[in-house]
Protein backbone atom coordinates (compact mmCIF):
# COMPACT_ATOMS: atom_id res chain seq x y z
CA UNK A 1 0.00 0.00 0.00
CA UNK A 2 1.08 2.98 -0.98
CA UNK A 3 0.70 4.78 2.23
CA UNK A 4 2.86 7.98 4.36
CA UNK A 5 2.19 9.52 8.02
CA UNK A 6 4.25 12.38 7.93
CA UNK A 7 4.98 15.70 9.51
CA UNK A 8 4.67 19.37 7.80
CA UNK A 9 4.06 22.78 7.71
CA UNK A 10 1.45 23.57 5.12
CA UNK A 11 -1.80 24.21 5.17
CA UNK A 12 -3.22 23.45 2.29
CA UNK A 13 -5.70 21.02 0.67
CA UNK A 14 -8.42 18.88 2.97
CA UNK A 15 -7.51 19.93 6.63
CA UNK A 16 -8.76 18.19 9.90
CA UNK A 17 -9.13 20.61 12.75
CA UNK A 18 -8.87 18.81 16.42
CA UNK A 19 -10.13 21.00 18.94
CA UNK A 20 -11.77 20.60 22.21
CA UNK A 21 -14.82 22.83 21.79
CA UNK A 22 -13.40 25.41 24.28
CA UNK A 23 -10.68 27.52 22.86
CA UNK A 24 -11.54 28.10 18.79
CA UNK A 25 -9.46 31.57 19.06
CA UNK A 26 -6.54 29.75 17.27
CA UNK A 27 -8.82 28.23 14.36
CA UNK A 28 -9.44 31.83 12.97
CA UNK A 29 -6.04 31.80 11.06
CA UNK A 30 -7.07 28.82 8.97
CA UNK A 31 -11.30 29.30 8.24
CA UNK A 32 -13.93 32.12 7.23
CA UNK A 33 -15.86 34.06 9.67
CA UNK A 34 -18.86 32.29 8.26
CA UNK A 35 -16.87 28.53 8.75
CA UNK A 36 -16.41 29.49 12.66
CA UNK A 37 -19.77 30.37 13.42
CA UNK A 38 -20.86 26.90 11.35
CA UNK A 39 -18.07 25.44 13.25
CA UNK A 40 -19.09 26.51 17.12
CA UNK A 41 -22.92 25.93 16.44
CA UNK A 42 -22.85 22.48 15.67
CA UNK A 43 -19.90 22.19 18.38
CA UNK A 44 -22.65 23.66 20.92
CA UNK A 45 -24.74 21.22 19.44
CA UNK A 46 -22.80 18.16 21.02
CA UNK A 47 -21.31 16.83 17.29
CA UNK A 48 -18.29 15.52 17.72
CA UNK A 49 -17.02 14.61 14.10
CA UNK A 50 -18.35 16.74 10.95
CA UNK A 51 -17.21 18.57 7.47
CA UNK A 52 -17.42 22.57 6.40
CA UNK A 53 -16.99 22.03 2.00
CA UNK A 54 -14.77 23.86 0.31
CA UNK A 55 -14.00 24.41 -3.12
CA UNK A 56 -9.92 23.84 -2.70
CA UNK A 57 -10.15 21.70 -0.12
CA UNK A 58 -12.60 20.75 2.73
CA UNK A 59 -12.41 21.16 6.31
CA UNK A 60 -13.57 18.09 8.71
CA UNK A 61 -13.68 19.26 12.32
CA UNK A 62 -12.76 16.41 15.21
CA UNK A 63 -14.43 17.39 18.61
CA UNK A 64 -11.72 15.06 21.26
CA UNK A 65 -12.56 15.39 25.27
CA UNK A 66 -10.15 14.25 27.80
CA UNK A 67 -10.98 11.99 30.40
CA UNK A 68 -10.06 10.82 33.91
CA UNK A 69 -7.59 8.78 32.70
CA UNK A 70 -5.05 9.11 29.87
CA UNK A 71 -4.91 5.96 28.63
CA UNK A 72 -8.47 6.32 27.79
CA UNK A 73 -8.31 9.74 26.60
CA UNK A 74 -5.96 8.49 23.96
CA UNK A 75 -7.69 5.19 23.44
CA UNK A 76 -10.72 7.90 22.59
CA UNK A 77 -8.51 9.79 20.36
CA UNK A 78 -7.48 6.56 18.11
CA UNK A 79 -10.93 5.56 17.66
CA UNK A 80 -11.98 8.58 16.74
CA UNK A 81 -9.54 8.73 13.97
CA UNK A 82 -10.22 5.34 12.57
CA UNK A 83 -13.87 6.71 12.46
CA UNK A 84 -13.01 9.75 10.58
CA UNK A 85 -11.77 7.80 8.06
CA UNK A 86 -15.05 6.45 6.90
CA UNK A 87 -16.25 10.68 6.22
CA UNK A 88 -13.01 11.12 4.57
CA UNK A 89 -13.44 8.53 2.41
CA UNK A 90 -17.17 9.14 1.45
CA UNK A 91 -15.53 12.64 0.28
CA UNK A 92 -12.45 10.81 -2.01
CA UNK A 93 -9.80 12.36 0.38
CA UNK A 94 -6.00 11.18 -0.76
CA UNK A 95 -4.27 13.50 1.29
CA UNK A 96 -5.28 15.39 4.76
CA UNK A 97 -3.47 17.36 7.05
CA UNK A 98 -4.39 17.49 11.09
CA UNK A 99 -4.14 20.66 12.40
CA UNK A 100 -3.53 21.22 16.19
CA UNK A 101 -2.95 24.15 17.70
CA UNK A 102 -4.46 24.14 20.71
CA UNK A 103 -2.60 21.50 22.64
CA UNK A 104 -4.62 18.45 23.10
CA UNK A 105 -1.91 16.50 23.22
CA UNK A 106 -3.89 14.03 21.67
CA UNK A 107 -2.63 14.40 18.04
CA UNK A 108 -0.04 11.44 17.62
CA UNK A 109 -2.49 9.42 19.03
CA UNK A 110 -5.30 10.40 16.66
CA UNK A 111 -2.65 10.06 13.98
CA UNK A 112 -1.81 6.49 15.02
CA UNK A 113 -5.45 5.13 14.75
CA UNK A 114 -6.42 6.72 11.20
CA UNK A 115 -3.16 5.26 10.18
CA UNK A 116 -3.58 1.91 11.62
CA UNK A 117 -7.22 1.45 10.85
CA UNK A 118 -6.66 2.83 6.71
CA UNK A 119 -4.67 -0.80 6.25
CA UNK A 120 -6.04 -2.82 3.70
CA UNK A 121 -4.34 -6.41 3.05
CA UNK A 122 -5.50 -6.31 -0.93
CA UNK A 123 -2.35 -8.51 -2.43
CA UNK A 124 -4.66 -11.43 -3.97
CA UNK A 125 -7.67 -9.12 -5.47
CA UNK A 126 -7.05 -8.49 -9.00
CA UNK A 127 -7.04 -5.53 -9.78
CA UNK A 128 -10.61 -4.32 -11.27
CA UNK A 129 -11.75 -5.61 -7.64
CA UNK A 130 -8.94 -3.50 -6.04
CA UNK A 131 -10.15 -0.83 -7.17
CA UNK A 132 -13.67 -1.39 -6.15
CA UNK A 133 -12.26 -1.21 -2.29
CA UNK A 134 -9.16 0.65 -1.97
CA UNK A 135 -9.07 3.32 -0.06
CA UNK A 136 -8.64 6.54 -1.15
CA UNK A 137 -6.84 7.85 1.55
CA UNK A 138 -2.46 7.55 1.37
CA UNK A 139 -1.26 10.45 3.07
CA UNK A 140 -1.91 11.64 6.60
CA UNK A 141 0.54 14.59 7.35
CA UNK A 142 0.71 16.34 10.86
CA UNK A 143 0.86 20.15 11.78
CA UNK A 144 0.91 20.91 15.61
CA UNK A 145 1.81 23.97 17.59
CA UNK A 146 4.73 22.17 19.54
CA UNK A 147 5.80 19.35 16.94
CA UNK A 148 7.46 16.63 19.31
CA UNK A 149 10.03 15.01 16.33
CA UNK A 150 11.17 12.20 18.03
CA UNK A 151 7.72 11.64 19.07
CA UNK A 152 6.71 11.57 16.14
CA UNK A 153 9.48 9.70 14.47
CA UNK A 154 8.61 6.92 16.92
CA UNK A 155 4.86 6.91 16.05
CA UNK A 156 5.88 6.87 12.72
CA UNK A 157 8.15 3.57 13.18
CA UNK A 158 5.56 1.79 15.55
CA UNK A 159 3.25 2.11 12.76
CA UNK A 160 5.43 0.25 10.24
CA UNK A 161 6.56 -2.78 12.39
CA UNK A 162 2.73 -3.30 13.09
CA UNK A 163 1.86 -2.97 9.62
CA UNK A 164 4.13 -5.41 8.72
CA UNK A 165 3.01 -7.93 11.08
CA UNK A 166 -0.34 -7.72 10.02
CA UNK A 167 0.85 -8.19 6.56
CA UNK A 168 2.64 -11.21 7.93
CA UNK A 169 -0.51 -12.92 9.67
CA UNK A 170 -2.63 -12.25 6.65
CA UNK A 171 -0.80 -13.78 4.33
CA UNK A 172 -2.21 -17.04 3.35
CA UNK A 173 -0.14 -20.56 4.08
CA UNK A 174 -0.24 -21.33 0.42
CA UNK A 175 2.61 -18.27 0.49
CA UNK A 176 4.23 -18.39 3.81
CA UNK A 177 5.35 -21.76 4.55
CA UNK A 178 8.50 -21.60 7.05
CA UNK A 179 10.79 -21.11 4.64
CA UNK A 180 9.34 -17.89 2.58
CA UNK A 181 8.63 -16.47 6.36
CA UNK A 182 12.66 -16.60 7.11
CA UNK A 183 13.13 -14.66 3.17
CA UNK A 184 10.50 -11.82 4.72
CA UNK A 185 12.34 -11.59 7.88
CA UNK A 186 15.80 -11.28 5.21
CA UNK A 187 14.38 -8.80 3.45
CA UNK A 188 13.01 -6.97 6.59
CA UNK A 189 16.54 -7.05 8.36
CA UNK A 190 18.53 -5.87 5.34
CA UNK A 191 16.20 -3.37 4.76
CA UNK A 192 16.46 -1.45 8.43
CA UNK A 193 19.86 -3.07 9.10
CA UNK A 194 19.60 -6.02 11.53
CA UNK A 195 21.46 -8.84 11.43
CA UNK A 196 20.29 -12.30 10.89
CA UNK A 197 20.98 -16.07 11.01
CA UNK A 198 18.73 -18.83 9.86
CA UNK A 199 19.11 -22.54 11.76
CA UNK A 200 18.51 -25.14 9.42
CA UNK A 201 16.87 -28.64 9.86
CA UNK A 202 19.88 -30.28 9.14
CA UNK A 203 21.50 -27.50 12.11
CA UNK A 204 18.66 -28.17 14.59
CA UNK A 205 19.22 -32.53 13.71
CA UNK A 206 22.68 -32.01 15.29
CA UNK A 207 21.73 -29.39 17.87
CA UNK A 208 18.64 -32.17 18.83
CA UNK A 209 16.12 -29.66 18.96
CA UNK A 210 13.52 -32.15 19.05
CA UNK A 211 10.58 -30.22 19.97
CA UNK A 212 10.78 -28.15 16.59
CA UNK A 213 11.38 -31.67 14.77
CA UNK A 214 8.68 -33.37 16.15
CA UNK A 215 5.94 -30.97 15.20
CA UNK A 216 7.89 -30.52 11.68
CA UNK A 217 7.67 -34.32 11.11
CA UNK A 218 4.22 -34.15 9.46
CA UNK A 219 5.26 -31.49 7.39
CA UNK A 220 6.39 -31.44 3.13
CA UNK A 221 8.66 -28.33 3.76
CA UNK A 222 11.61 -28.28 6.41
CA UNK A 223 11.19 -26.01 9.52
CA UNK A 224 13.77 -23.00 10.14
CA UNK A 225 15.00 -20.93 13.12
CA UNK A 226 15.39 -17.65 12.62
CA UNK A 227 18.08 -15.56 14.94
CA UNK A 228 17.63 -11.58 14.24
CA UNK A 229 19.90 -9.39 16.29
CA UNK A 230 19.58 -5.88 16.66
CA UNK A 231 23.18 -4.98 18.53
CA UNK A 232 24.09 -1.10 18.70
CA UNK A 233 27.63 0.31 19.66
CA UNK A 234 26.21 2.40 22.52
CA UNK A 235 23.52 -0.18 24.20
CA UNK A 236 22.29 0.09 27.76
CA UNK A 237 22.08 -3.19 28.63
CA UNK A 238 25.18 -5.31 29.34
CA UNK A 239 23.53 -8.58 28.64
CA UNK A 240 20.30 -9.08 25.88
CA UNK A 241 16.80 -8.88 25.78
CA UNK A 242 15.38 -11.44 24.06
CA UNK A 243 11.95 -11.68 22.34
CA UNK A 244 10.93 -15.24 21.04
CA UNK A 245 7.83 -15.52 18.59
CA UNK A 246 6.23 -18.93 17.77
CA UNK A 247 6.03 -19.29 14.54
CA UNK A 248 3.54 -21.93 13.26
CA UNK A 249 2.51 -20.76 10.06
CA UNK A 250 -0.47 -23.26 9.83
CA UNK A 251 -2.03 -25.58 12.34
CA UNK A 252 -4.05 -28.08 11.57
CA UNK A 253 -3.29 -29.84 14.80
CA UNK A 254 -1.56 -32.02 13.64
CA UNK A 255 -3.30 -35.86 13.78
CA UNK A 256 -5.29 -33.84 17.15
CA UNK A 257 -7.04 -32.49 13.96
CA UNK A 258 -8.73 -29.53 14.73
CA UNK A 259 -12.50 -28.78 13.41
CA UNK A 260 -12.42 -26.88 9.98
CA UNK A 261 -15.20 -24.47 10.79
CA UNK A 262 -14.58 -21.78 12.92
CA UNK A 263 -10.69 -23.05 13.85
CA UNK A 264 -9.04 -24.56 11.29
CA UNK A 265 -9.91 -22.09 8.65
CA UNK A 266 -7.73 -19.33 9.85
CA UNK A 267 -4.99 -21.48 11.55
CA UNK A 268 -3.00 -18.53 9.23
CA UNK A 269 -2.29 -16.56 12.25
CA UNK A 270 -0.94 -19.34 14.34
CA UNK A 271 2.04 -17.40 13.53
CA UNK A 272 1.37 -14.43 14.87
CA UNK A 273 3.33 -14.47 18.01
CA UNK A 274 6.35 -14.65 15.28
CA UNK A 275 4.87 -11.67 13.40
CA UNK A 276 4.75 -9.52 16.93
CA UNK A 277 8.45 -10.57 17.56
CA UNK A 278 9.21 -9.10 13.79
CA UNK A 279 7.19 -6.12 13.92
CA UNK A 280 8.71 -5.13 17.26
CA UNK A 281 12.52 -5.65 15.79
CA UNK A 282 11.60 -3.83 12.92
CA UNK A 283 10.53 -0.71 15.00
CA UNK A 284 13.54 -1.03 17.33
CA UNK A 285 16.12 -0.51 14.25
CA UNK A 286 14.19 2.17 12.62
CA UNK A 287 14.04 3.62 15.90
CA UNK A 288 17.93 2.81 16.28
CA UNK A 289 16.70 2.02 20.05
CA UNK A 290 20.21 2.41 22.52
CA UNK A 291 19.15 -1.18 23.61
CA UNK A 292 20.86 -5.29 22.47
CA UNK A 293 17.69 -7.27 21.63
CA UNK A 294 17.64 -10.43 19.95
CA UNK A 295 14.49 -12.12 18.69
CA UNK A 296 14.18 -15.94 18.10
CA UNK A 297 11.64 -17.47 15.66
CA UNK A 298 11.17 -21.20 15.16
CA UNK A 299 8.63 -22.10 12.49
CA UNK A 300 6.98 -24.71 10.88
CA UNK A 301 3.56 -25.87 10.10
CA UNK A 302 1.88 -28.56 11.67
CA UNK A 303 0.45 -31.58 9.44
CA UNK A 304 -0.52 -34.78 9.90
CA UNK A 305 0.97 -35.92 7.06
CA UNK A 306 4.55 -38.36 6.55
CA UNK A 307 6.03 -38.97 9.48
CA UNK A 308 3.76 -36.62 12.00
CA UNK A 309 4.52 -37.10 15.54
CA UNK A 310 1.82 -38.61 17.60
CA UNK A 311 -0.24 -39.17 20.72
CA UNK A 312 1.80 -41.24 23.50
CA UNK A 313 5.12 -40.63 21.30
CA UNK A 314 7.99 -39.30 24.22
CA UNK A 315 9.66 -36.50 22.52
CA UNK A 316 13.65 -35.70 23.86
CA UNK A 317 14.03 -31.61 23.87
CA UNK A 318 16.92 -29.40 22.88
CA UNK A 319 17.13 -29.06 26.75
CA UNK A 320 17.68 -33.14 27.13
CA UNK A 321 13.88 -33.16 29.27
CA UNK A 322 11.67 -35.67 27.77
CA UNK A 323 7.94 -34.76 27.05
CA UNK A 324 5.04 -37.00 26.52
CA UNK A 325 3.11 -35.81 23.65
CA UNK A 326 -0.66 -35.88 24.70
CA UNK A 327 -1.93 -33.77 21.67
CA UNK A 328 -0.82 -32.85 19.10
CA UNK A 329 -2.41 -29.24 18.51
CA UNK A 330 -0.09 -28.34 21.77
CA UNK A 331 2.52 -27.62 19.50
CA UNK A 332 3.10 -24.52 19.89
CA UNK A 333 4.84 -24.93 23.30
CA UNK A 334 6.92 -27.47 21.61
CA UNK A 335 8.77 -24.91 19.41
CA UNK A 336 9.00 -22.38 21.96
CA UNK A 337 10.29 -24.54 24.45
CA UNK A 338 13.47 -25.82 22.45
CA UNK A 339 13.64 -21.59 21.26
CA UNK A 340 13.82 -20.98 24.82
CA UNK A 341 16.27 -22.89 26.14
CA UNK A 342 18.47 -21.91 23.29
CA UNK A 343 18.23 -18.56 24.78
CA UNK A 344 20.04 -19.51 27.66
CA UNK A 345 23.34 -18.94 25.84
CA UNK A 346 23.17 -15.30 25.71
CA UNK A 347 22.94 -15.18 29.57
CA UNK A 348 19.50 -12.58 28.82
CA UNK A 349 18.77 -9.90 31.16
CA UNK A 350 15.07 -10.69 30.33
CA UNK A 351 13.17 -12.55 27.84
CA UNK A 352 9.84 -12.46 26.53
CA UNK A 353 7.77 -15.45 24.24
CA UNK A 354 4.84 -14.34 22.87
CA UNK A 355 2.35 -17.00 21.01
CA UNK A 356 -1.16 -17.49 20.29
CA UNK A 357 -1.11 -20.36 22.49
CA UNK A 358 -3.95 -21.65 24.31
CA UNK A 359 -8.03 -21.22 23.57
CA UNK A 360 -7.72 -21.01 27.45
CA UNK A 361 -6.72 -17.99 27.33
CA UNK A 362 -9.17 -16.24 24.67
CA UNK A 363 -11.50 -18.09 27.39
CA UNK A 364 -10.11 -15.96 30.23
CA UNK A 365 -9.83 -12.85 28.93
CA UNK A 366 -11.46 -12.64 25.59
CA UNK A 367 -10.41 -10.59 22.19
CA UNK A 368 -10.10 -7.16 24.72
CA UNK A 369 -6.37 -8.44 26.54
CA UNK A 370 -3.80 -10.88 27.05
CA UNK A 371 -2.97 -12.82 29.56
CA UNK A 372 0.66 -13.05 31.03
CA UNK A 373 3.19 -14.65 33.28
CA UNK A 374 6.24 -15.38 34.15
CA UNK A 375 9.62 -15.46 36.81
CA UNK A 376 10.74 -11.65 35.54
CA UNK A 377 10.15 -9.58 39.01
CA UNK A 378 7.59 -7.01 39.70
CA UNK A 379 9.03 -4.08 38.49
CA UNK A 380 9.27 -4.92 35.36
CA UNK A 381 5.95 -6.81 35.26
CA UNK A 382 4.23 -3.67 36.35
CA UNK A 383 6.37 -1.09 33.91
CA UNK A 384 4.45 -3.90 31.12
CA UNK A 385 0.93 -3.55 32.38
CA UNK A 386 1.32 0.67 32.43
CA UNK A 387 2.90 -0.08 28.12
CA UNK A 388 -0.35 -1.90 28.19
CA UNK A 389 -2.16 0.36 29.60
CA UNK A 390 -0.93 3.56 27.35
CA UNK A 391 -1.21 1.74 23.74
CA UNK A 392 -3.97 0.21 25.15
CA UNK A 393 -3.12 -3.63 24.53
CA UNK A 394 -3.71 -4.59 28.09
CA UNK A 395 -2.77 -7.49 29.78
CA UNK A 396 -3.99 -9.64 32.67
CA UNK A 397 -0.98 -11.32 35.20
CA UNK A 398 -2.15 -15.04 36.29
CA UNK A 399 -0.37 -17.15 38.37
CA UNK A 400 2.12 -19.74 38.16
CA UNK A 401 1.72 -21.45 41.49
CA UNK A 402 3.69 -24.70 41.58
CA UNK A 403 0.65 -26.69 42.14
CA UNK A 404 0.12 -26.63 38.00
CA UNK A 405 3.20 -28.62 37.86
CA UNK A 406 1.13 -31.81 39.32
CA UNK A 407 -1.06 -31.82 36.33
CA UNK A 408 2.05 -32.08 33.65
CA UNK A 409 3.56 -35.77 35.30
CA UNK A 410 3.95 -38.16 33.16
CA UNK A 411 4.44 -41.79 34.11
CA UNK A 412 6.87 -42.25 31.14
CA UNK A 413 8.33 -39.34 30.40
CA UNK A 414 9.85 -36.26 32.65
CA UNK A 415 6.37 -34.16 31.56
CA UNK A 416 3.81 -34.27 29.41
CA UNK A 417 2.87 -31.33 26.93
CA UNK A 418 -0.60 -30.71 28.09
CA UNK A 419 -2.43 -30.13 31.65
CA UNK A 420 -6.00 -30.81 32.24
CA UNK A 421 -9.11 -29.06 30.93
CA UNK A 422 -9.34 -26.53 33.98
CA UNK A 423 -6.45 -23.43 33.37
CA UNK A 424 -4.91 -24.38 29.65
CA UNK A 425 -3.08 -21.61 29.55
CA UNK A 426 -1.38 -21.65 32.84
CA UNK A 427 -0.23 -24.86 32.01
CA UNK A 428 0.78 -23.84 28.95
CA UNK A 429 3.09 -21.37 30.58
CA UNK A 430 4.07 -23.99 33.53
CA UNK A 431 5.24 -26.18 30.49
CA UNK A 432 7.18 -23.54 29.28
CA UNK A 433 8.57 -22.50 32.57
CA UNK A 434 10.47 -25.75 32.54
CA UNK A 435 12.88 -24.47 29.68
CA UNK A 436 13.77 -21.09 31.37
CA UNK A 437 16.10 -20.06 33.81
CA UNK A 438 16.17 -16.26 33.70
CA UNK A 439 13.92 -13.79 34.20
CA UNK A 440 11.03 -14.48 31.75
CA UNK A 441 7.40 -13.61 30.80
CA UNK A 442 4.84 -15.33 28.60
CA UNK A 443 2.82 -13.37 26.46
CA UNK A 444 -0.54 -15.24 24.93
CA UNK A 445 -1.75 -12.93 22.25
CA UNK A 446 -4.41 -15.56 21.03
CA UNK A 447 -7.82 -13.56 21.58
CA UNK A 448 -6.55 -10.08 20.24
CA UNK A 449 -4.18 -11.36 17.98
CA UNK A 450 -6.68 -12.41 14.86
CA UNK A 451 -10.20 -10.74 14.78
CA UNK A 452 -13.09 -12.10 12.40
CA UNK A 453 -14.52 -8.35 12.10
CA UNK A 454 -12.69 -4.81 12.63
CA UNK A 455 -12.95 -3.01 15.98
CA UNK A 456 -12.22 0.14 15.35
CA UNK A 457 -8.11 1.03 14.26
CA UNK A 458 -7.88 -2.88 14.58
CA UNK A 459 -8.73 -3.99 10.89
CA UNK A 460 -10.08 -7.22 10.63
CA UNK A 461 -7.75 -10.40 10.34
CA UNK A 462 -4.51 -10.04 11.56
CA UNK A 463 -4.28 -6.95 14.17
CA UNK A 464 -0.05 -7.12 15.03
CA UNK A 465 -0.78 -7.19 18.30
CA UNK A 466 2.00 -6.49 20.64
CA UNK A 467 4.40 -4.39 18.78
CA UNK A 468 3.09 -1.31 20.34
CA UNK A 469 3.69 -2.99 23.64
CA UNK A 470 6.59 -4.05 23.67
CA UNK A 471 7.74 -0.46 21.72
CA UNK A 472 6.25 1.21 24.13
CA UNK A 473 8.19 -0.79 27.17
CA UNK A 474 11.55 -0.79 25.39
CA UNK A 475 11.53 2.70 24.92
CA UNK A 476 11.39 3.27 28.48
CA UNK A 477 13.30 0.25 29.76
CA UNK A 478 15.72 0.92 32.18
Amino acid sequence: MNFKLSHTDSTHGHLIILTDGADLEWVEEYLENNEIEIMASLLAEGVKQFMIPRKDGHVFVQCLKSHGKPSITSEESRLAGAEMLNLLENHLVESVTLLDKAGLNQTYAYAEGMALGNYQFLKYLNEENKSKVENKLKDIRVHTGALDEAGFENLHHVVRGTLKARDLINEPFSYLTAPQLSKEIADMTEEVGLDLKVLEKADMEKMGMGGILAVNKGSFTPPKFNIIEWKPEAAKNERPIVLVGKGVVYDTGGLSLKPTKNSMDFMKCDMAGAATVVGTMMSVALAKMPLHIIGLIPSSDNRPGNDAYAPGDVVKMYSGLTVEVLNTDAEGRMLLADALHYAKQYEPELVFDFATLTGAAVRAVGYEGMAFMGTADSKVKHALEISGHNVYERLIEFPLWREYADQLKSAVADITNLGSVNAGHITAGKFLEYFTDYPWIHIDVAGPAYLQKASGYRTREGTGVGVRLMFDFLKSYE
